[in-house]
């Protein structure tokens, strides 16, 4: 059997994404570990009561890894949104919406009734695109 443990968004700047993903989502620091030898950080964060998965805040790599040209077309992609998405279930939208708001968060859309729930997003420091989804029974002509 196989079950995902982490998934990973590309950061560039792992105490910015920390500071973001702890301090204003509230999120809990699932592991923090340098290694000097490789000069690289591993540094996963979850949702609190969530712990059977987890997210990399992962830098963007650098030469050797990467050469400078890609390595900075790679950044600039993360920074328009174009890397990837995290999708997050909560109870009710507009309640995380208010909270979030209240902590710094800037939405890209208010809270937007939608045929599978009510739906909202936002991004982090780097420019990785969070949706927030309170999750509704489908109905095909619902609007």
């Amino acid at each position: 059997m196989h079950r995902i443990a982490n998934s990973q968004f590309w950061v560039h700047d792992q105490d910015e994404a920390l500071a973001f993903y702890t301090g204003v989502l509230g999120w809990e620091v699932r592991s923090d570990v340098t290694m000097q030898e490789w000069s690289f950080r591993w540094l996963v964060v979850g949702p609190v009561g969530q712990d059977d998965v987890g997210l990399v805040l992962m830098p963007v790599p650098r030469p050797p890894m990467l050469d400078a040209t890609t390595s900075t077309q790679l950044a600039e992609l993360v920074a328009k949104g174009a890397a990837g998405t995290l999708f997050l279930e909560t109870d009710d939208c507009q309640a995380a919406y208010d909270e979030l708001s209240a902590r710094g968060v800037v939405f890209n859309d208010p809270p937007t009734r939608q045929a599978y729930g009510i739906d909202t997003s936002f991004r982090d420091p780097s420019g990785n695109n969070i949706r927030l989804t309170q999750v509704m029974a489908y109905v095909p002509d619902r609007g």
